[in-house]
């Protein structure tokens, strides 16, 4: 399959190339590189340094490769920043997204992956969440992908676009390669491996959530995994469609476990051997108090199962990668 993936030089983006090109698919990369790193990027996949919000030459770049599908990665993703300033979040998740979806039109690309997120579900009534719970997203950024998720339906509606979200939720560990380098870094994991390299605190947002330890509970799916999930998908697209099926479908991801984070903070210091430290801090504005999905969807359309589900498994992987790569990817912004 030939494929374009949107932000393919960003922390997810590039483990996802990397396992794309391992199943033997021609990957394109499109990313501005103003969050991601140009390093990232598998010398196999061919860079083209731009934004997914540029219609024109996004159509260009796929009818030239002649792009069978597309994966959507890139996005604004910080849900404070998205709070102070939603104008940034519409513009590029939203009115960005839907020049993407316009290119695709008017280059034939009738099919397309994208990186959702569980913010769309806001602070959910039940938990584990499953694709039934209400949308009702409290912060721009899950608004945004909400609303990029609905112009999907609709374009598929209307245009027969195969579509599929998948709603992640707390993304972690590192491939062999590549691993998280994010300036500023507001993910937990890297956040307190961070503050184990450097002997600086970090900051706990909050210990006064309705949960059994006072910290935020949420669903941590390794990075390997999600990569394998964006290949199942876009595989799915092209597979034909059952009558009344409709064409675009959205896909929780998750390992169905809650970890708060002082699990996670102890988990940690059992992975660098030594205590982590930290200081609390009043909680930050957007951040439901429990996260954790049923993936039992994606499991039966997608056969998707996540291989890496402990605690261990992801903090390791990514504090191995922090000390073979201290320096992160070494670029000069």
């Amino acid at each position: 399959m030939r494929i374009l993936v949107t932000g393919g030089a960003g922390y997810v983006g590039s483990v996802t190339v990397e396992r794309l090109l391992a199943a033997g698919h021609a990957v394109w990369v499109l990313d501005d590189v103003s969050t991601g790193h140009a390093a990232a990027v598998p010398r196999e996949a061919t860079l083209t340094v731009a934004s997914y919000t540029d219609e024109d030459r996004v159509t260009r770049l796929l009818v030239d490769n002649s792009i069978e599908a597309i994966l959507h990665c890139a996005a604004r993703s910080l849900v404070g920043e998205s709070i102070r300033e939603p104008s940034i979040y519409y513009r590029a998740n939203v009115v960005g997204g839907v020049a993407l979806l316009e290119a695709a039109r008017r280059a034939g690309v009738g099919r397309i992956v994208f990186s959702s997120t569980a913010a769309v579900y806001g602070i959910p009534a039940t938990t584990p969440i499953t694709e039934a719970a209400p949308l009702d997203p409290i912060n721009p950024y899950g608004e945004t992908k909400r609303t990029f998720e609905v112009a999907m339906r609709w374009y598929g509606a209307a245009y027969g676009l195969r579509s599929i979200s998948l709603r992640y939720f707390n993304v972690a560990g590192a491939s062999e390669r590549n691993g998280e380098d994010h300036d500023p870094e507001t993910h937990l994991i890297p956040t307190i491996l961070g503050a184990a390299a450097s002997g600086q605190p970090m900051a706990l947002f909050g210990d006064d959530y309705p949960t059994p330890d006072g910290t935020p509970i949420r669903d941590y799916i390794h990075v390997e995994d999600l990569a394998n999930a964006h290949e199942l998908a876009l595989a799915a697209t092209g597979v034909p469609l059952e009558p009344g099926t409709p064409p675009a479908v959205s896909l929780n991801l998750g390992t169905g476990t809650g970890f708060s984070v002082r699990d996670v903070i102890g988990a940690a210091e059992a992975a660098v051997g030594r205590p982590i430290p930290y200081s609390t801090g009043p909680r930050r504005a957007g951040d439901p108090p429990i996260l954790v999905a049923s993936a039992e969807r994606a499991r039966e359309l997608l056969g998707w199962t996540p291989r890496r589900g402990s605690l261990a498994e992801m903090i390791g992987s990514a504090w191995r990668w922090r000390q073979a790569h201290p320096g992160g990817y070494g670029e000069t912004r």
